[in-house]
């Protein structure tokens, strides 16, 4: 090979490489996931279930990892963007797998108003109500609700359902690239009694 071939392929590759970093390429679905244990040590920067711990991916949504943080009971939420519409996909990790019943009594996230048409779709929950689109998808006995904002399209949110999966080591990386690098724990209030309601003890001043 000449030397003019051989900058030629140097170069390619390193472009190659260049867009992969860029697009995330290593957090394909084909990607194996991380192991059980750093995933473990990465949720509890911000105090989440391993078990809870999901990711996705969307052709053209890049990951806000500020938006990455816990919800509800010890899930998980984070939040993908596309530059050039201001679309939004989100994902909300919670326990048990979906169900029919779950599946309609669950709000939707941007019409709480509206009544929840649930369509069985391929292994996912479609939810419907009031032009609102969102999908259930259920990974190991988990459940993960994809939902839109800025009108992201309701074919990107499925194709984010249908990649809903562990993450990869690189994915994990992603994920917890903002999270703090001490554990979270509960605050310990020093006013709250031990009996009663629970509520703060505001001691009066003199004039009761």
């Amino acid at each position: 090979m000449s030397p003019r071939h051989t900058s030629t392929a140097a170069l390619a590759a390193l472009l190659a490489a260049v867009a992969c970093a860029a697009s995330g390429c290593a957090s394909s679905a084909s990607a194996p996931p991380a192991d059980t244990a750093s995933i473990a040590e990465r949720a509890a920067q911000l105090g989440v279930d391993p078990g809870l711990v999901f990711t996705t991916s969307v052709e053209g949504y890049d990951l806000a990892p500020q938006s990455v943080s816990p919800v509800d009971d010890a899930g998980l939420t984070a939040t993908w963007f596309d530059e050039s519409t201001s679309a939004m996909i989100s994902i909300r990790t919670s326990p048990g797998a979906p169900t029919a019943e779950s599946c309609a009594a669950m709000p939707l996230w941007d019409a709480p108003g509206e009544a929840v048409t649930c369509t069985e779709e391929s292994g996912l929950w479609h939810r419907e109500g009031g032009g609102t689109h969102e999908f259930l998808a259920e990974r190991d006995d988990a459940t993960i609700l994809v939902l839109g904002g800025n009108g992201a399209p309701v074919d990107d949110l499925r194709a984010a359902a249908e990649a809903v999966r562990v993450p990869s080591k690189a994915d994990l990386e992603r994920l917890f690239a903002d999270a703090p690098t001490d554990r979270q724990t509960p605050v310990e209030r020093g006013d709250l009694p031990s009996h009663g309601d629970g509520a703060p003890i505001q001691p009066t001043g003199p004039g009761g």
